[in-house]
């Protein structure tokens, strides 16, 4: 429950300039003196101000002052003789501090009510016991007890209760409830927690047996948060983040486009993904369904490398099968053991595992339709039986072999499972493209540098 209705109306804004007092050099040790009854020199200044009650003019007193073992305090108080109305704040005379602070007392005692307290406008105050909080800012900086506290909370929620008696019965009777909570603190019958959390790190609870330990009161002193920083006015808002990049990269995108078997209009969706240790690629896949037909793509979703990266992986348990693989279009695989090697922009770009990858170069080799049927030759089937047990051995982890990658762009990958440390089961070369490796990617004749004067002049 918030106290939010306990707001007093602030010192007036419209206050005369105060009578000249006569001229002197007062240091520092005379403007804030230590606060004392006894001291006749400690005067408050007297201002002639503006009353926001009945726009009359009434008088406000201005003290500057020092709390023991705490800092310098400026006290104002108001008041109007023609209407009564009254008013009193507290400020930080100090600068805010390098850290917030938090006063957690455990009230047990009468004597407990009659600690002073300085509670700055960024205090927040709560009473645990009654889920019970004053907001920051929500009230004017005081200089009262903790009995005080209370007793302006409850003038607070009391100030409305007439208005809510006649449009909201339900909404006052509990409030009234409340209140008699908070009337039975007063008395202490049974003990209760009192938090003051100031970021600014100026509100005070007493320690009456300053300089020794109050067993009763902890302080803590802590870090503000940017969101504290904020509020303070010490740090600018920080800018709106634009979620736009984000968003894309966690989305799905759509759009439209023909199927490659049967030409129905069909969808492909796209999505940006951040491969580990990697880099950043973009997986297309499509799924028609008029036919069935479906196909995935990768495409890199960077630059060409400077050099080109040649990966050898020895595959030796079962286990092998399951690390991820992503084959550029210009990427070629070989596997000595078996006497294969597949070519450039065969198979396209696959985002899959090691086995998957396996398992599409068997159906492209056992399916093709110029081996199969009436046109194939004994020698050339037996061969390709003896290709496929084998690639099954290499699957089923019985037949140990290399599995080699080479890729010019540098926009392969295979799964590190030891990652960041090495594997010692792979092997990643980077090398200088030859020429026709330079050739075969278009880069001998793309012109990076200068090529605005290579240009005709236009007409």
């Amino acid at each position: 429950m918030s106290a939010g209705g306990a707001v007093e109306p602030g010192l007036p804004a419209a206050a005369a300039a105060p009578s000249p007092a006569p001229a002197r050099d007062p240091g520092p040790g005379h403007l804030f003196r230590p606060i004392s009854a006894e001291d006749e020199e400690q005067q408050p200044t007297e201002i002639e101000s503006l009353c926001m009650n009945c726009y009359r003019n009434g008088m406000t007193r201005l003290l500057l002052t020092k709390i023991p073992f705490f800092r310098e305090i400026i006290v104002s108080s108001f008041s109007c003789e023609h209407c009564g109305w009254n008013n009193t704040e507290i400020q930080s005379a100090g600068r805010i501090q390098d850290q917030g602070v938090r006063y957690t007392l455990t009230v047990r005692a009468q004597e407990d009510m009659d600690r002073e307290v300085v509670k700055t406008d960024s205090a927040t105050t709560r009473i645990p016991e009654l889920d019970f909080e004053i907001p920051a800012f929500s009230q004017k900086g005081a200089l009262t007890t903790v009995e005080g506290l209370i007793s302006r909370a409850i003038s607070g929620l009391e100030q409305d209760q007439p208005t809510r008696r006649v449009n909201e019965e339900a909404v006052a009777e509990r409030i009234d409830e409340f209140i008699g909570k908070l009337k039975e603190l007063k008395q202490v019958a049974s003990p209760f927690t009192l938090i003051i959390d100031d970021p600014s790190g100026n509100s005070f609870v007493e320690n009456p047996h300053a300089p020794r330990k109050d067993d009763a009161l902890v302080i803590t002193h802590y870090n503000r948060t940017l969101q504290q920083e904020e509020m303070l006015g010490l740090q600018a808002e920080a800018p709106e983040e634009k979620p736009e990049e984000e968003d894309i990269r966690n989305e799905v995108l759509q759009f439209n486009t023909n199927c490659p078997e049967c030409n129905a209009p069909a969808q492909t969706n796209m999505k940006l993904v951040q491969i580990p240790h990697f880099k950043e690629v973009i997986i297309m896949a499509t799924n028609c369904e008029n036919c069935g037909h479906r196909t995935n793509e990768v495409k890199s979703g960077g630059a060409v490398e400077p050099l080109g990266t040649r990966i050898t992986f020895h595959i030796t348990d079962p286990s092998d099968m399951t690390r991820d693989l992503l084959k550029s279009e210009t990427c070629s695989v070989e596997i000595p053991e078996l006497e294969f090697e597949l070519g450039m922009a065969v198979l396209g770009g696959k985002f899959t595992t090691l086995e998957g990858m396996l398992k599409d170069i068997r159906e492209l080799v056992t399916k093709n339709p110029f081996t199969l049927g009436d046109s194939s030759s004994p020698g050339q089937t037996e061969k390709l039986q003896e290709f496929s047990q084998k690639l099954d051995q290499i699957l089923e982890g019985v037949l140990k072999a290399h599995f080699i990658m080479d890729d010019p762009a540098g926009n392969s990958y295979l799964q590190n499972v030891y990652a960041p440390e090495d594997d010692p089961e792979m092997k990643v070369e980077h090398y200088k493209r030859t020429f026709d490796q330079n050739e075969e990617l278009g880069l001998n004749d793309m012109k990076t540098e200068g090529y605005e004067t290579g240009l005709p002049a236009q007409r």
